[in-house]
């Protein structure tokens, strides 16, 4: 194995299966390339390239929207229960209420806003991340970057989600007001015009403070939780080093990771999940509208078990997607 750049700090390399080999670029500029120990079949990508996170963005889009898309079902319970807690009491009679009320097809309403809008939150959320990382890393200079990196993956998880959410919002709104309001609208087709025609392209972004207020936290818990156990991980719970590993065995670590960080997502993000289903569902209502509505243990533990399971499978089934792909075009 060729040896690292010795001016990065190691956190930096995503861990491939073989390492990043370095070598000296145009004026003998350290150049970093990601690769696996058999060529991949898209060839090697330069780390830190246009390329490198342009593939991250790509994996980070595919990893989100297919698994918001395909937990549907849990999400159309879990923003029923938090919307209408005397009709929808518990998960299995939200369950029974859908289907005898809507039919099989009411536990899918609402998937293609959630696949497009998680798509975009997914491209813009793991493709910045590894730009900021890599921006505060350098920043930071490698002795503080080593010694702080997990500051780094919090605030650099933190500035790309702030994007990542604007992405998401208008989507969002879009996908609580068909799964929560039966007969509003079949889905994306007429959902999003309606509500621009009815309340402007404000309307889309009612939810954006919320929205921020679930979405930083929980990415800020997922990333940082998930890099220190997959470390902690390699460090403590398997003897191999992590570069002689089974690509099974790495996938099964990043699942386990990333679930173990889901459930931590959840509960942080909770309360300000509910805040979002409750103004994208209700025309002019505000935080303190849902407070009353809700009362403060209800703001936190309405729809909460629900969510642990949901959000638990989503985040790890996301970084298993995502690292796969990253194996995939030889990262």
């Amino acid at each position: 194995m060729a040896p690292r750049n010795s001016l990065l700090p190691s956190f930096l390399y995503d861990g491939g299966a073989a390492g990043a080999p370095s070598g000296r670029g145009v004026g003998g500029a350290p150049v970093v390339v990601a690769g696996a120990p058999s060529e991949p079949p898209f060839g090697k990508i330069e780390m830190f390239s246009p390329a490198y996170y342009s593939a991250c963005a790509f994996s980070g889009a595919a990893a989100c929207g297919l698994t918001h898309a395909a937990v549907t079902p849990l999400d159309v319970i879990k923003c029923n229960i938090q919307i209408d807690p005397a009709k929808y009491k518990s998960t299995t009679s939200a369950f029974g209420v859908v289907m005898r009320e809507q039919g099989a097809r009411g536990f899918f309403r609402g998937w293609a806003p959630t696949f497009l809008g998680y798509s975009a939150q997914g491209a813009f959320k793991y493709g910045l991340y590894e730009v900021f990382k890599k921006e505060y890393t350098d920043m930071a200079g490698p002795e503080y970057a080593a010694k702080y990196k997990t500051l780094i993956y919090l605030a650099g998880s933190a500035t790309a989600e702030v994007a990542a959410d604007v992405a998401l919002c208008p989507m969002e709104a879009v996908k609580v007001r068909v799964q929560t309001q039966p007969g509003y609208a079949r889905g994306l087709s007429d959902g999003f015009p309606k509500i621009v025609r009815n309340e402007g392209y404000a309307g889309l972004f009612r939810g954006l403070v919320p929205l921020w207020g679930r979405q930083i936290p929980y990415t800020m818990m997922k990333f940082a939780t998930y890099e220190n156990i997959v470390e902690m991980a390699y460090k403590h719970l398997i003897p191999t080093p992590k570069e002689q590993c089974s690509k099974p065995l790495q996938l099964g670590v990043s699942f386990g990771s990333g679930y173990i960080a889901g459930v931590f997502c959840a509960a942080v993000s909770h309360p300000a999940d509910n805040l979002v289903s409750f103004l994208n569902n209700a025309k002019g209502a505000t935080a303190a509208d849902a407070i009353k509505n809700l009362g403060l243990w209800g703001l936190f533990t309405r729809g909460l078990p629900l969510r642990i399971l949901m959000i638990g499978t989503l985040t790890g089934t996301q970084w298993m997607i995502y690292d796969s792909f990253k194996v995939m075009v030889g990262l």
